[in-house]
């Protein structure tokens, strides 16, 4: 018999709970939309040229200036800092200039042949021969001598502390924010202090170049030497080595292979620096790519990019053949090291130090050739691309974000990030959001979220698509990884020019920009997060009768959720670093002030807060997708 109405259950509180719960982000989605039909176009904050603390900025850099030559700390800190960078540069540049080009191919191909035997010799000479062909020698051997001078100061400093970091969490734990504040800090805005300290030319670049680079030598040298097996630790103390001989005779040569790869990322690293550093008076390639970005040349601009990733490929097979151990004759390696110095330096009066200039070929015509027949076949599609981008995602999400009160951004964004990744990372995300309001950057800054947002969804969407078809198809992932290769290894800037020549000058070529340079990282860890499903788990879901569209959407991507969401995190992050050399070609916003800042001295003061503002939104998306992640401790983070 059924029981009276009066008399029935009540609804258990954990199932209201749920529903309240579960109703919870929609309730507020539609209290912000509310929110901000009511207070449209109130608190906004406009952008203000001549705000306050612009020109207590520039005030502060006049006092540097007037003060550099008579202040204890830029007389016996700085400008010996300074001195001794510059000399170290000079010395890498002379040693190299003076082994002229046979002598400098001889190193290379000895090198590789000490690494990795004849092939990567063989290819350390193609790769040097062709930056001689190409016309790129002279330029090249300034960027090597830049890229040697901040690899090693980023070694000598970074492996200590790395090992310091490995050995005590205590250091670690101070370590950590500094090193996840340099990696998300686009590299825009490590140059206006650097030359406000070191002034420009090589001593400011080689030391701003440092700065990027030495991240990863910490990070994995950190990981290195605490991932060396404690019962081989506890062997050598209890034999009674002393904590100095252990890890001198066990902690480091146990980790060396690891360390090794953390010099092969260091460099990367570096290289990847060239031509912003460009920007402030380096030599080398960079210099190339900016004049031809001016000029708008993309044949100009392609040729030195090429030349870098040449020197990329090189320095990058020496180091990862160098950190994998195999069995070879020490007499057989050195030996052969020996005999291709020497040849090389032998020659080298017998050749002349310079590359002949007969040996070298000019692609540039036929590049432009095929950019202007593209630019004026494609011109349909790429205005058509343009115009449904601009109109139909930047303009309206850059209309909501710019008339929207900033308390209400800032409080949107503390409920999505409180929902995505916690409290902390909320509260982080909203002073982020704040500290922008008080720099009076806060409507630049919207500008600058827009395109960010709308870069990385493009890009996420398609990187997750790549490395999808990767994970499903092995002949997919054969073809689609040295295209990964070549967008990853090519330096930034020569993405600017091809996208100028289609899209024009403008937000969605920076779009485009970003995505080449981010979409390899987001396609990777995407494929290397389906790949690392247990086989069993697949059988066992085949055996019982899932489809290949229900393997990859019931157990893959379920099972791959934090190499997803880790992608989706390197992918907002990169978009961002992207966005802001973007401004070199009419994405405006914060990176435009930051160029601004360096180039005119009286938007100094506008470029360094524009830099320290670029860091905050750097921040704010990252402490989002990272808590969204699982909390990737950045370690972890860094290996993927």
């Amino acid at each position: 018999m059924a029981a009276p109405a009066d008399m029935a259950s009540p609804v258990p509180v954990t199932a209201r709970a749920q529903r309240f719960v579960r109703w919870l982000p929609a309730a507020v989605a539609v209290l912000v939309v509310a929110l901000y039909v009511v207070f449209k176009n109130t608190a906004v904050l406009p952008h203000d040229d001549d705000a306050s603390l612009f020109h207590w900025v520039n005030d502060a850099r006049d006092w540097v200036d007037e003060n550099r030559n008579t202040s204890p700390f830029f007389l016996f800190f700085v400008n010996y800092v300074r001195l001794g960078v510059a000399e170290l540069f000079t010395l890498f540049q002379t040693a190299l200039t003076a082994l002229g080009w046979p002598g400098l191919v001889g190193v290379a191909a000895g090198l590789g042949w000490l690494a990795g035997g004849w092939r990567i010799a063989a290819v350390s000479v193609a790769a040097f021969a062709g930056i001689g062909v190409l016309g790129l020698w002279d330029a090249s051997v300034d960027t090597l001598a830049l890229t040697l001078s901040a690899v090693l100061l980023s070694l000598v400093i970074g492996i200590p502390i790395g090992v310091l970091a490995g050995r005590s969490p205590s250091v670690r734990r101070i370590v950590s924010p500094v090193l996840d504040v340099m990696q998300i800090m686009p590299t825009f805005s490590y140059l206006s202090p650097v030359v406000l300290l070191f002034l420009i030319g090589p001593a400011s670049a080689t030391i701003a170049t440092m700065i990027y680079a030495i991240p990863p030598a910490i990070r994995i040298t950190a990981l290195a030497i605490e991932r060396v097996s404690p019962t081989v630790v506890e062997a050598s103390e209890s034999l009674g080595a002393t904590r100095w001989q252990t890890m001198r005779k066990v902690r480091l040569p146990m980790a060396l292979n690891t360390i090794t790869l953390g010099v092969n990322q260091t460099i990367a690293a570096a290289l990847s620096m060239v031509p912003l550093v460009a920007l402030i008076a380096a030599p080398g390639l960079g210099v190339d790519l900016i004049r031809a970005l001016a000029r708008v040349n993309v044949g100009a601009a392609l040729v030195p990019g090429i030349g870098i990733v040449l020197i990329a490929i090189v320095l990058d097979r020496i180091t990862r053949s160098a950190a994998v151990s195999r069995v070879r004759s020490r007499i057989v390696s050195w030996s052969g090291f020996a005999v291709l110095v020497v040849a090389g330096v032998a020659l080298t009066p017998v050749l002349a130090p310079e590359f002949p200039e007969q040996w070298e070929i000019q692609i540039v015509r036929p590049i432009n050739d095929v950019v202007n027949w593209i630019e004026g076949n494609w011109y349909g599609f790429t205005g058509f691309l343009n115009d449904t981008v601009a109109y139909g995602l930047l303009n309206p999400l850059q209309d909501v974000l710019t008339t929207a009160p900033w308390w209400l951004i800032t409080l949107a964004v503390l409920a999505f990030a409180w929902r995505i990744s916690g409290l902390r990372a909320g509260l982080i995300a909203a002073g982020c959001l704040v500290a922008i309001a008080a720099l009076s950057l806060w409507e630049h800054s919207m500008e600058t979220l827009t395109i960010v947002v709308v870069a990385a969804v493009i890009t996420i969407l398609a990187g997750a698509l790549l490395g999808i078809g990767a994970a499903r198809s092995r002949w997919f992932a054969a073809v689609l990884r040295p295209v990964l290769d070549a967008a990853q290894t090519m330096p930034s800037f020569s993405y600017l020019l091809p996208a100028v020549a289609l899209f024009g000058n403008g937000r969605f070529t920076a779009i485009i920009a970003s995505f080449i340079y981010a979409v390899p990282v987001v396609a990777r860890l995407v494929e290397d997060g389906l790949r690392a499903v247990p086989g069993t788990v697949l059988e066992a879901a085949r055996s019982a009768g899932s489809t290949d569209r229900q393997l990859l959407w019931k157990v893959q991507l379920p099972m791959a959720r934090s190499s997803l969401l880790l992608a989706a995190n390197q992918g907002i992050v990169m978009t961002l670093a992207m966005v802001v050399i973007g401004a070199l070609v009419g994405a405006g916003a914060l990176g435009y002030d930051v160029v601004a800042g360096i180039s005119q001295q009286e938007d100094y003061g506008k470029g360094l807060v524009a830099g320290v503002a670029l860091v905050l939104l750097g921040i704010m998306l990252d402490r989002i997708t990272q808590g969204a992640s699982g909390r990737l401790n950045p370690e972890k983070k860094r290996i993927a």
